[in-house]
């Protein structure tokens, strides 16, 4: 069965407002660049983004955050975009500062089906206030929930059409995790082959964490952002 589909409007019929969406990429690296292009094309609203960061203004999920559309972003890397900084103190958006381990965990946690997990990362400081502290064996640890959203858009270098997944150096970066914690998976890759083209040892995520797969549109070079 091919989950690959043509039309990228299609491809994201199942997002709706008020949603919550983790979207893949380090800056604009490994991010699903086309994934987000028609995204910021479709009605939707009230949206809670997890990513590592926002975007840089005006590219990526900076365009989406300058269309008003993201209600709460959840990541580790705000100041990458100085318009996060600025809607926040304007009150137009919500933040919630993670670690960046501690945001690969949440989403790993969350993918393994767990409800959260106790760490050491944050005890005393800001970013514990509000959360459950527990000592363990003599060492004080504070809760963080897990995250698993309706929605994952991600990056990934090749697939074949039933799903399964190569990832390209280091914009593997959040993707695979994030495979693994959504309900709807829609993936955007350079290349799509026919199943066993792949070499089952290169493939990272497995098709069965796959729901749709598009081919990029848009990509990343050292000129910046290109349509291919």
């Amino acid at each position: 069965m091919s989950k690959f589909k043509e039309d990228i409007q299609d491809a994201l019929s199942c997002i709706q407002s008020g949603q919550t969406i983790l979207v893949g990429g380090f800056g604009l690296v490994g991010a699903p660049l086309t994934l987000i292009d028609g995204l910021i094309q479709k009605d939707v609203k009230d949206l809670t983004i997890v990513s590592n960061n926002l975007g840089e203004s005006g590219k990526g999920l900076g365009a989406l955050l300058n269309q008003n559309k993201i209600k709460k972003g959840i990541g580790s890397y705000f100041t990458s975009n100085r318009d996060v900084g600025d809607k926040y103190q304007k009150g137009e958006i919500e933040l919630e500062l993670l670690p960046q381990g501690t945001l690969s965990e949440s989403i790993r946690a969350g993918g393994a089906g767990l409800g959260g997990y106790y760490t050491t990362t944050g005890v005393g400081t800001d970013l514990a206030i509000g959360k459950e502290e527990r000592e363990i064996d003599g060492v004080k640890y504070i809760f963080e929930k897990s995250i698993f959203a309706d929605v994952a858009l991600i990056r990934a270098y090749k697939a074949d059409r039933l799903g399964n997944l190569v990832y390209y150096k280091t914009a593997r970066n959040f993707n695979p995790i994030m495979a693994t914690a959504a309900k709807n998976v829609i993936v955007e890759v350079d290349e799509v082959v026919e199943p066993g083209e792949l070499n089952p040892e290169e493939v990272i995520t497995p098709q069965i964490f796959v729901n749709t797969i598009v081919e990029a549109k848009q990509i990343l070079t050292k000129e910046g952002v290109v349509s291919k």
